[in-house]
């Protein structure tokens, strides 16, 4: 209902307005993301025009089309082309199909061309935004969106979105948020920000220990465990409103894990004893008992489809990572390399599990198929590196590293390259948690 309410919300301020309908996604596999080797596709984004000597428009015609270069460069897919080499005034051009000189940009190596004009009138402004396949000389997509001013962030990231949507089949990240664990106050809190680091805002208050953020499928609300009452608890809350749930069970609640599609999620508690994994309600209910093995079983983490769960367990004798399969109630074990493997993440697509494994006293991030085989290791030589989180489109990783001293929240594409920086703030940042999209384009 919630996510309703925000694409409503969306839809007052800008208005969509389709211009020549744009080809079919599937006929524009520019990119193979399935390939680890894959081609950045050269994309050039000039400065957006604007009508005449508008001094109001000129500043968010700039801001708009930086953003968008900003973000198609943030996918790791897209190489932007440098401006100093563009052989047409940006604000001279034809920017419209039939007066593209599409030679002028493939002479520069740019594969794809964004255009743009910007018009803004009593405090609402106009964006005219397309994109052309300059080497098959024909527009791709075309839209106009209308909206206060300052909407140019949310105008820039909904557009990208259809650009990704037009060459991959998939709406990308462009929605999403992280969740993550910061002691840049004194205390280990919780905070949100946008899918680049923006917009950082604080979750919990608790001026204690808060760690291992979880978002429902919806977006709605955040699991996570506090040490706010001294002992370590599970604490459900709603992420825009003051509605709270917590588990009502003695001893240690650990690392809460959302069941995909379902108000229920599976945790680590200890009441009964050994450490084991339950699922329960949204509100906290105990409903089943998912493990039932000597040795603390931990970190459970649910394959797309909510069939089957992953999970760190010691009854080996050291963490190494098993799948549970809630059809069957089998077992089996899935790391077999080295005495340390954990932090297990599902990806969005059900083909890999991200991990955390300790190899020569140093913590790097492997990938590895659900029904086993050869692990690939996406990190190296660049600190400890843990905690990895898939984005919703299965395209990118973000991960805590200690690669520049103290430990930061990092970005990579799912093979490993392009790994940067996401944020910077002070103290120590771990434990990212990406959201899914929370509003649908």
């Amino acid at each position: 209902m919630m996510i309703q309410h925000r694409l409503c919300a969306m839809l007052v301020v800008m208005v969509l307005m389709l211009l020549p309908q744009p080809a079919a996604a599937a006929s524009y596999n520019y990119i193979d993301i399935s390939n680890p080797f894959l081609r950045k596709t050269p994309i050039a984004v000039p400065t957006f025009q604007t009508d005449g000597q508008d001094s109001t428009a000129a500043p968010v015609a700039r801001q708009a089309s930086q953003l968008i270069s900003y973000y198609l460069d943030f996918t790791g897919y897209f190489t932007i082309s440098d401006p100093g080499a563009f052989l047409e005034n940006p604000q001279t051009m034809n920017i419209t199909g039939s007066g593209i000189r599409y030679r002028n940009w493939t002479a520069i190596g740019a594969e794809l061309l964004v255009t743009g004009k910007v018009a803004v009138s009593d405090g609402d402004a106009e964006f005219e935004l397309r994109l052309f396949d300059t080497v098959k000389e024909k527009m791709l997509l075309g839209k106009r969106y209308r909206g206060a001013i300052d909407d140019h962030q949310r105008v820039a990231r909904r557009f990208c979105s259809e650009v990704v949507y037009t060459i991959f089949g998939s709406h990308g990240f462009f929605d999403s948020k992280l969740a993550f664990v910061s002691n840049g106050s004194g205390n280990k809190e919780i905070y949100l920000c946008d899918f680049d680091g923006r917009n950082i805002t604080p979750f919990t208050h608790h001026r204690s220990i808060s760690l291992f953020p979880d978002w429902s499928s919806d977006g709605s609300w955040i699991a996570y465990t506090t040490y706010a009452e001294k002992k370590p608890r599970i604490y459900i809350r709603h992420v825009r409103e003051k509605r709270i749930a917590k588990i009502r069970k003695p001893k240690l609640q650990m690392t809460p894990a959302w069941v995909p599609g379902s108000f229920e999620l599976a945790a680590s508690l200890s009441f009964s004893g050994d450490q084991e994994i339950y699922l329960l309600t949204g509100n906290g209910k105990v409903i089943k008992r998912l493990t039932n093995m000597e040795g603390i079983d931990v970190e459970p983490t649910w394959s797309p489809d909510g069939k089957r769960m992953a999970f760190v367990s010691r009854r080996s004798g050291n963490p190494q990572i098993y799948i549970y399969d809630t059809v069957s109630g089998r077992v089996q074990r899935l790391t077999f390399e080295g005495r340390y493997n954990t932090q297990p993440s599902w990806s969005p697509s059900g083909d890999k599990i991200a991990y955390s494994a300790m190899r020569s006293g140093v913590l790097d991030i492997f990938a590895i198929n659900p029904e086993g085989g050869e692990p690939t290791q996406l990190t190296e030589n660049q600190g400890s590196n843990e905690a990895p989180t898939w984005s919703p489109d299965g395209s990118l990783i973000a991960f805590g590293s200690t690669r520049e001293g103290k430990s930061r929240i990092y970005v990579m594409t799912a093979y490993g390259t392009d790994q940067r920086r996401l944020l910077t703030l002070p103290g120590e940042q771990t434990n990212p948690k990406w959201s899914p999209n929370i509003l649908n384009p």
